[in-house]
């Protein structure tokens, strides 16, 4: 059993993908090509934003957003410790300092009330506040206080976060948003689609996503023609008018046009496959809905899941080893989405946050897996599936 099937997707639409191949190799424009642009074009009409970016990755998609606000030194950016380490790598790479919020316990995503108490406690540079990164006493001049730059939440599992309260509250504080959409490129939040719910929104196509290539590849989505242009000369190398005309320090972030070429063939069976998905869930739903151990995703009214990963809570962390332990004499896959915290994984060790600073989300780390989940899910799997768990 596959934890998530491409092949079955794959052999779907082979002669789409194959077509597509075939022309990009025929016209030799492996870079930047064409289906990039025809990428672009179609997917910030689906996200319903004027401009997208394709990038080389998620992970570029959100280091382009922060380099294009000039996030740097002395900056405070706001964000989840509940999620994939490169939500706040892209931080610490521009030498700010990623500010850690805990998790509304709902919905798995940032809480608006304590990202609130978050600024301020910065604001206030006071600890008792709310959990800050520890800074080492000097000079007034040579360790001023950080200044809140901004917020990336992040769409945990294909859910958005509930950006109203979370976009009031960057509102009144002068800070931008950058949704984090790596997982949730499908979803929608009170009829907006996920990437066009915060200044910039990032995805990726990492081929586990909800949309995803057969390789790396990422896209930012954008209102603001300003933001736009920053970050489509940001990806080449802070390109001006021309190819050797460089106008600030970029990356090397393009997309491929296999990539694109493979994205287009597979994003002409993704509305259905996000309808597919919402099946599956419900069915899963459906069938554990006796399993009074077990804590079941819950989507809130108004919301629409891409449901990248179906994650359940188990009572306990040795509750969770055991049901693992069962399903994998089974051979039935699982997975861990996230079994550290970011604030106390050793990259962030100089931060020195503690245990006990993020107490919703250090419990979810010890509790939570996640079960095979995929639109060709098939429901005799998904019994069997949950047999095991019963």
């Amino acid at each position: 059993m596959d934890f998530i099937d491409l092949a079955a997707q794959q052999k779907r639409i082979k002669a789409k993908l194959d077509e597509g191949i075939q022309r990009v190799l025929a016209h030799g424009k492996y870079i930047m090509g064409p289906e990039v642009l025809e990428l672009e074009k179609r997917l910030a009409a689906y996200v319903g934003v004027k401009h997208a970016i394709g990038c080389a990755s998620g992970t570029d998609a959100l280091l382009l957003a922060l380099m294009a606000y000039g996030v740097g030194p002395g900056d405070a950016v706001f964000t989840t410790p509940f999620t994939f380490i490169a939500t706040a790598e892209v931080i610490s790479l521009l030498g700010a300092t990623p500010v850690f919020v805990d998790i509304d316990p709902a919905t798995f995503n940032l809480d608006p009330g304590a990202l609130k108490k978050a600024i301020q406690a910065v604001q206030a540079d006071d600890a008792s506040m709310h959990p800050l990164p520890y800074r080492r006493p000097a000079g007034k001049d040579e360790n001023p206080p950080l200044s809140p730059r901004g917020v990336i939440p992040v769409d945990l599992f294909g859910l958005a976060a509930d950006y109203d309260p979370l976009n009031a509250i960057a509102k009144d504080y002068g800070l931008f948003v950058i949704e984090d959409a790596a997982q949730s490129f499908g979803a929608e939040y009170k009829g907006r689609k996920a990437g066009a719910l915060g200044q910039i929104g990032c995805t990726s196509f990492y081929p586990a996503k909800p949309l995803g290539g057969y390789g790396e590849g990422g896209m930012c989505f954008t209102d603001d023609g300003a933001l736009h242009e920053a970050m489509g000369s940001l990806r080449v190398h802070g390109q001006g008018s021309h190819r050797y005309d460089h106008v600030r320090i970029g990356l090397n972030a393009r997309l491929d046009s296999l990539q694109a070429a493979i994205l287009l063939a597979k994003f002409e069976i993704f509305p259905e496959e996000v309808v597919q998905r919402q099946q599956v869930a419900q069915r899963y739903n459906d069938l554990l809905s006796f399993c009074s151990r077990l804590q079941a995703p819950a989507i809130p009214a108004g919301y629409l899941s891409a449901w990248a990963q179906y994650s359940l809570l188990a009572e306990s962390e040795t509750h969770r080893a055991g049901l693992q332990q069962k399903l994998q004499e089974a051979s039935i896959p699982t997975a861990i989405f996230y079994p550290k915290p970011l604030h106390l994984q050793p990259a962030f060790a100089s931060l020195e946050y503690q245990t006990g600073d993020f107490p919703v989300s250090e419990d979810f780390a010890s509790r939570i897996f996640s079960l095979p989940m995929h639109p060709y899910l098939q429901m005799e799997t998904q019994e069997l599936i949950v047999s095991f768990l019963r």
